[in-house]
């Protein structure tokens, strides 16, 4: 039996027994302190530049709780400022996309540039002469932003490392989603939108899901059966990313808490045909393949399928190729945001094709997705009962199978593991634990 928790956290997780306590998954208290904790330290994603092309353009996010505004300023430079007035706290920013030259609070009509600082005070010189200093009433800006080959992601901590260096070595995996098909760096946008819908569970059971949890495949059994991969075949090779033989499925986590699963191809790397109804969009991919090949050499062989960047995004680096937010509403519920990605110079034909087959896949009305969120829903559920949270899970899955030879960094497993998901929650632990990044680094 597991204790009830408090701050703070040295016996939630076990990564050398290979348990976690179901309390960090219902806790209101342990919810309180992730905010501060994980969400207000960590380095987020807040969304891709393909959605704020223009000066002017701006885009709604969320960091954690935080309700945020991603934006280009009239000189083009990209801002995150939390959505916020300075005056009495109401958004400033109600839409959820569009472009402006002012965001306008609707209680008491402050004004602010698309800089951040403030350019309206109503009233100024009879109420305010002598006293209000604009310069110091500015949007609050956060701490640090990165744009990532189109990827937007801040923190609010000044103390935290460079983004690079907190993406470490799973950067190589992230990039597979972020770079163009043919080897480009960067190009993707951003396409159908983004996708939103909420599901009661907590945040930590998807993120998790992502980290390379392909023991859970028996859930979409139905799926395969029918067969939903791009050419709409029967049979589980319809909806698996295929690779022949000689190629191998890689398990990766770093210390930073990332994790994710890859697939090493077979040393000739030869294309391998997924678009079969389509000849004209084969066409294109193989084409895209070659030029990969030639471009990248042997670093063409990594294929990334799915990942988790430490502590809330995840991404589907193929098919179908996506970003994707776990942005918590509570101990047990989460606001999931899908940000479908394709090639900015594909061709019209490509898109349209890839819109239809993403949304069949993934998201509230993807066929995959419905049989994750039906395990969430219920494995967050079954955390919460008073019997129940007083038996840890058990996470001791292929402990003693890390190899740390393998061609790319990191610690590696070559079978199904539950590595990626005990780093992970390793580091969650760390950060719950840690007092400042000095502790964390």
């Amino acid at each position: 039996m597991v204790a009830a928790l408090t701050p703070p956290y040295p016996h939630a997780v076990d990564p050398e027994k290979g348990t976690v306590s179901r309390e960090i998954f219902v806790s209101d208290a342990v919810y309180r302190d992730e905010l501060e904790r994980v969400f207000g330290r960590m380095w987020l994603f807040v969304g891709h530049a393909s959605l704020i092309p223009n000066p002017g353009d701006f885009f709604v996010s969320r960091m954690g709780e935080e309700s945020v505004i991603l934006c280009r300023d009239r000189a083009n430079a990209i801002h995150v400022f939390l959505n916020t007035c300075r005056h009495r706290g109401m958004k400033v920013c109600r839409y959820d996309q569009g472009n402006t030259p002012l965001f306008t609070c609707p209680y008491h009509a402050w004004s602010y540039g698309t800089d951040g600082q403030l350019v309206g005070v109503p009233q100024n010189d009879k109420l305010y002469s002598g006293v209000l200093d604009r310069a110091q009433w500015s949007l609050i800006e956060v701490a640090q932003m990165r744009n990532y080959k189109g990827s937007i992601w801040a923190t609010w901590d000044p103390e935290a490392p460079s983004f690079i260096e907190y993406l470490g070595d799973a950067k190589q995996h992230l990039d597979f989603a972020l770079d163009a098909r043919d080897g480009r760096a960067g190009g993707s946008e951003v396409i159908c939108g983004v996708q939103k819908w909420v599901v009661p569970s907590n945040w930590k059971f998807a993120a998790e899901n992502f980290l390379g949890d392909t023991y859970h495949n028996v859930s979409h059994r139905s799926v395969d059966l029918i067969g939903i991969g791009p050419s709409a075949r029967s049979g589980v090779k319809g909806r698996r990313d295929p690779y022949q033989e000689g190629g191998y499925d890689i398990w990766v986590n770093y210390p930073e808490g990332h994790g994710l699963h890859s697939i090493m191809r077979a040393p000739a790397n030869d294309y391998i045909p997924a678009f079969r109804d389509n000849p004209a969009i084969e066409s294109y991919y193989e084409a895209c393949h070659t030029a990969r090949k030639a471009r990248l050499g042997e670093a063409a062989r990594l294929v990334a399928l799915t990942g988790t960047v430490f502590p809330n995004t995840s991404y589907h680096g193929n098919q179908p190729r996506s970003l994707f937010v776990w942005h918590p509403n509570g101990a047990m519920s989460t606001e999931v945001w899908r940000f479908f990605l394709v090639d900015a110079d594909a061709p019209a034909e490509v898109k349209v094709f890839l819109r239809s087959y993403y949304m069949r896949y993934s998201g509230p009305a993807g066929m995959t997705e419905q049989d994750d969120m039906e395990n969430w829903n219920y494995a967050t559920a079954a955390s919460a009962g008073t019997i129940a949270r007083r038996y840890p899970y058990n996470y001791q899955q292929s402990m003693n199978a890390i190899q740390h030879n393998d061609p790319v960094p990191g610690r590696v497993s070559l079978q199904i593991t539950e590595e990626n998901a005990r780093n992970f929650y390793r580091r969650w632990q760390d950060c719950m634990n840690a007092t400042s990044w000095s502790v964390l680094r």
